[in-house]
């Protein structure tokens, strides 16, 4: 089977549901933004030399239904040859899109592939505009259907994560995210037209951070929240990721294509795989994804030298971490020297724009992995109804 390069990855901002920058955005204006800006990355192809699109979208309906991997396509001004798939996996969506893409090449079905990830929760929210559980079905299993703040504190209490340790994990992103932030570490973001309506009418601004990192947080403040899902729980606004609107596009080409338009590719797709869980502890999805990945590559925890694991909710990627061995807080403490999981803060300070985060953590994944030289990493994440994934990544030289 061949490599599958990778030779762009890029994101918008991720913004604050309904308060952010693009809460007026519409989902397709982020999303052909950015796949434009992925192509404009590399010297010496065009949109025309793109073979088909794998678009991760949690929630494809309303503004982001009606197969929006095409729509978006046309209205970036991709010739219409250029075909188009919307990918649901929920939270590893955009990770699917580029494990699908990648296989393409892989295969030898393609020669230039694009994937990427979408999701405007400022239009579409959580769950959909009209979820219908099945009647029968669900008295038998509600577990299925529960919130995945429940999950959440599921894992908490299951596995004692304390509210102590939740809120110094939700700390410690939050402080990641600002320095990273304040250095200018945000390479993979593109700067993205915000569309604002006001007095004057349409205006459009250019979003180029992310606008939901806190940098006065404190765990004094953290401790201080009221619990969100449950009234004796430990899970709270403060150490669970924050409902965001963002997009991301990745590039994907085959060796044979790199020598023709003489490309400099960032790294090779190198494997992906996925598992399943019991649905209402699904946050322990990335604990039993990472093991499995490892062992189809041969490789050891201590061959992976960054890693990008999802913080849905503190309690799920902490308890991840402590499973796999990357627990301590030298791993992912802001100011140690050691850090290697979500360096640049995570979902809990950056947030989590569903469909659109597998494609978002690879480009941030992929931009450190270039600054520190780093050979491998690993991205990987729990997802909605019980399941994990995880994907990794080789650094080209």
């Amino acid at each position: 089977m061949r490599d599958a390069y990778i030779v762009s990855a890029v994101r918008t901002p991720g913004c604050r549901r309904a308060k952010g920058a693009f809460a007026q955005t519409r989902p397709e204006d982020l999303i052909a933004h950015i796949l434009s800006a992925a192509v404009d990355k590399v010297d010496g192809i065009e949109k025309g030399d793109i073979d088909d699109l794998m678009l991760g979208c949690a929630f494809p309906e309303a503004e982001q239904g009606l197969n929006i991997s095409r729509i978006a396509l046309l209205m970036a001004g991709f010739p219409e040859k250029v075909s188009g798939a919307t990918v649901n996996r929920f939270c590893s969506s955009g990770l699917e899109s580029i494990a699908l893409s990648s296989l393409r090449v892989m295969s030898g079905w393609s020669e230039i592939t694009m994937a990427g990830g979408l999701e405007s929760m400022s239009f579409v929210p959580m769950g959909g505009n009209f979820p219908r559980p099945h009647p029968e079905w669900a008295k038998e299993h509600p577990e299925v259907y529960v919130s995945m703040g429940i999950t959440a504190e599921n894992v908490a209490k299951r596995y004692n994560i304390s509210r102590e340790q939740q809120d110094e994990f939700a700390y410690h992103s939050q402080m990641k995210a600002a320095e990273a932030q304040k250095n200018g570490l945000f390479t993979e973001i593109v700067p993205t037209p915000a569309t604002k309506f006001g007095k004057n009418g349409k205006e459009t601004v250019m979003q180029d951070f992310d606008d939901g990192v806190r940098p006065t947080t404190t765990i004094e403040g953290l401790a201080k929240l009221r619990p969100a899902f449950s009234t004796t729980g430990s899970v709270t606004a403060g150490n669970s990721s924050q409902t965001t609107d963002g997009a991301a596009a990745v590039i994907i080409m085959s060796e044979d294509a790199i020598k023709k338009y003489n490309v400099k590719p960032i790294a090779k797709f190198k494997f992906y795989t996925t598992t399943g869980c019991k649905p209402d502890e699904m946050g322990i999805g990335p604990a039993l994804a990472i093991p499995k990945l490892l062992k189809i590559a041969g490789l050891k925890i201590e061959d992976i030298g960054l890693w990008e694991i999802n913080e849905a909710f503190a309690s799920q990627a902490l308890y991840s971490a402590q499973q796999i061995g990357i627990g301590d807080k030298k791993y992912w403490a802001f100011d140690s020297d050691e850090k290697i999981l979500n360096i640049n803060g995570g979902a809990i300070a950056l947030g989590h724009p569903l469909g659109c985060t597998g494609s978002k953590l690879a480009a941030t994944l992929l931009a450190n992995m270039q600054r520190l030289g780093v050979k491998y990493g690993v991205e990987s994440m729990c997802i909605g109804g019980g399941m994990g994934a995880a994907a990794l990544f080789e650094l080209c030289e």
